[in-house]
């Protein structure tokens, strides 16, 4: 438990549910202005966007998973998953109930990450010595996950034989035809195999024979795989709450421009979660955060609604990493591959920039 906010009685209370990024970017802010308590099911926010590269080579995930305490000096943590919500309570996994004067809902997607940082760093570790003591690696998926760690393992382990298996006919299907096309390119150059239009059935595989089949009736060899396949939104615990007639078909909760879910006054969503029509990035959803940390403060103080901040969806930019020194971007101006996305997420993927922006040491 981190200290609480004062004694409450005068400050709102803002309950955030998720400590991802945009839960994590939302609270610090408000810790001081309002009664802050922050759900979550694990004790630390993380880098989502590391992850590949602490599988590769573990000690760099010490500064990329940081205890909610470290950067919450003055609000409540409750480590916990929410799982359901009246007009005025958060529900918990423990049976508590959270109430609540301002509600954010930023659960993001649904990751089954450990509940402790020791346990997390562990599984690191584990990742690592799995991808050195194989020959061979088989990643099922070729979505920025499965892209990004083959990056990774190609470019520290040139020796080593990485299989993509994406059931998309081409990689990145997020991004423009010009962006797959490249990062293509740069795996073949890289001695990546690379199959479209098959998959995996994920039921039936055992690393324990080694052999895995593919939907084209391929057979591959691999002394390990990876899953590199979308993760779940984390809303379906929405769906018994006050709130399930706000989720659109795909899950998400729909949203004004002020981030406000529908038909609510005092409950806002950010993030992934939400319906905004843009590509889901980390330094987006600190957007949103910045968004409504204004309104939040904005509504606390009794000021007029009309005031309230609105948010312009971003223009498509995003940058997938392909090893250490080289990356695709898709710009606005354009799809660029080679050092200069590299270099401006490549080399230490804005862990400097993200600890320095939580307020800790860079």
């Amino acid at each position: 438990m981190g200290g609480v906010a004062g004694d409450g009685s005068s400050r709102s209370r803002v309950v955030v549910v998720g400590g991802g990024v945009a839960g994590a970017f939302l609270a610090k802010p408000l810790q001081f202005v309002a009664d802050v308590v922050v759900i979550d099911s694990k004790e630390y926010f993380e880098m989502p966007w590391t992850e590949l590269r602490s599988m590769v080579e573990p000690s760099f995930s010490g500064r990329t998973l940081i205890k909610h305490t470290d950067y919450l000096s003055n609000a409540r943590i409750i480590t916990s998953s929410a799982v359901g919500i009246t007009e005025d309570q958060v529900l918990t996994a423990d049976g508590d109930s959270i109430t609540f004067d301002y509600l954010v809902i930023a659960t993001g997607h649904a990751y089954s990450t450990p509940r402790s940082r020791e346990r997390r760093l562990e599984q690191f570790e584990q990742d690592s010595l799995k991808i050195k003591s194989s020959q061979s690696i088989l990643i099922v998926g070729g979505g920025p996950t499965g892209v990004e760690l083959a990056g990774e393992i190609a470019a520290d382990f040139p020796e080593k034989k990485v299989t993509i298996v994406h059931k998309g006919s081409r990689l990145l299907e997020f991004l423009g035809p010009k962006a797959s096309k490249k990062a293509l390119h740069w795996l073949t150059s890289k001695k990546v195999d690379v199959l479209l239009g098959q998959s995996v059935d994920l039921n039936s595989i055992s690393e324990a024979d080694g052999v895995y089949m593919t939907s084209a009736g391929k057979q591959i060899t691999a002394d390990c795989h990876f899953v590199c396949i979308a993760k779940p939104l984390g809303s379906s615990w929405l769906q018994n709450s006050v709130l399930k007639d706000c989720l659109n078909e795909k899950g998400r909760l729909m949203v004004d421009e002020c981030f406000r879910v529908r038909g609510r006054s005092n409950i806002f969503a950010i993030g992934d979660i939400t319906d905004v029509p843009e590509i889901k990035e980390g330094y987006i959803a600190q957007k949103h955060s910045a968004v409504v940390s204004k309104n939040l403060q904005l509504l606390m103080k009794g000021g007029n609604e009309s005031k309230l901040v609105k948010y312009k969806a971003a223009s498509a930019t995003t940058i997938v990493s392909l090893g250490r020194k080289e990356g695709v971007g898709q710009f606005p101006f354009g799809t660029v591959i080679g050092c200069l996305p590299g270099r401006i997420k490549s080399k230490d993927l804005f862990v400097e920039k993200t600890r320095k922006n939580l307020g800790l040491d860079s």
